[in-house]
């Protein structure tokens, strides 16, 4: 008989043991890799996200890893654990231009990561110093091709450096309007922008959340997003597609695992990342920053971002631009 309470007893505490490592297991708290530094856009989306998919998930860490481009905050997601429990932020510099510019990265793009959602989408614009806008008679994307063409050696633009999506765009545009520009690459978005306002260069391709509030109090004249349609945020601007039929540059990030994570794993980040991006109050917050919410299947995802992948390789190689 005592034999058997024993018995009865070991079990008990067996069972409450395993519950208990459980439920330690299901408390331990997702790690979000941001491969930027605090502040920036990406930044402030990936904590607002955070914060909406918490009553699900449980709770979610911010990891800022900044640096390289980014590629080492999306190394650490490549290298860790399948398990769910660490995901990071795949965007436009780490999953689509670094692979080209870097002559040397420590992942690969294309293999490295499971997909779970695209975040966001957010249009770059192409701006003028309103003043030289102005002097010129430059109100639309033909009228500053007609120019270029007409005054050859002319004009410059600025990016925040070489291999940065100002750069890219500028390049690209080049291309596709057949006219020369003298790219001028600074350290970093918010030398570039400074030196557009002071009239030191004549345009840049710049992140549209960034360039807004110039635009809004008219020190820079906007021309044209740079998404294949009109951006709900400045609605009255037209696609530079609309003149080169095709061109289409704008920033994006979203989330990723480590490749290997189970597929359930996955399917249950997605709807709860899902539903917080689908959320009223996270497009609100999100439309603050002029950031689009774009949520998707991880197959959605996964195919954007190969797609990304491949455009960016012609882009790239184009310019000529490389990191070693």
């Amino acid at each position: 008989m005592k034999t058997r309470h024993f018995l009865l007893a070991l079990l008990a505490s067996a069972t409450l043991l395993a519950t208990g490592q459980a439920a330690a297991q299901q408390q331990r708290p997702i790690r979000l890799v941001v491969p930027y530094a605090a502040g920036g856009p990406i930044d402030v989306t990936a904590r607002m996200l955070a914060e909406r998919a918490k009553d699900t998930l449980g709770p979610i860490i911010i990891d800022n890893r900044p640096g390289a481009g980014g590629n080492i905050g999306a190394d650490i997601v490549a290298k860790a654990a399948p398990d769910g429990l660490t995901i990071g932020i795949a965007a436009t510099a780490t999953h689509a231009v670094n692979p080209w510019l870097y002559s040397k990265i420590p992942f690969n793009a294309a293999t490295d990561f499971a997909p779970i959602t695209q975040m966001v989408r957010v249009p770059n614009v192409l701006v003028m110093n309103a003043e030289t806008a102005q002097r010129l008679k430059i109100n639309t994307v033909a009228d500053l091709i007609r120019y270029a063409k007409a005054n050859p050696a002319k004009l410059n633009y600025g990016s925040g450096g070489n291999g940065s999506a100002g750069h890219l765009a500028g390049e690209l545009f080049k291309k596709q309007a057949g006219i020369f520009a003298l790219h001028i690459p600074y350290n970093g978005g918010n030398p570039a922008q400074l030196a557009l306002l002071s009239g030191q260069v004549d345009f840049n391709f710049d992140n549209l959340a960034t360039a807004a509030p110039n635009i809004r109090s008219g020190k820079l004249k906007a021309i044209a997003v740079t998404t294949l349609q009109r951006s709900s945020a400045m609605p009255e601007l037209p696609p530079v597609a609309d003149t080169l039929k095709g061109f289409s540059i704008d920033t994006w990030w979203g989330l990723v695992a480590p490749a290997g994570t189970p597929h359930d794993v996955v399917m249950k980040l997605n709807q709860a990342f899902v539903a917080a991006l689908n959320a009223p109050e996270t497009k609100t917050r999100f439309a603050t920053l002029l950031a689009e919410p774009v949520p998707s299947s991880p197959g959605q995802f996964g195919a954007f971002m190969k797609s990304e992948l491949s455009k960016y390789e012609a882009v790239v190689k184009a310019t000529g631009a490389r990191v070693d």
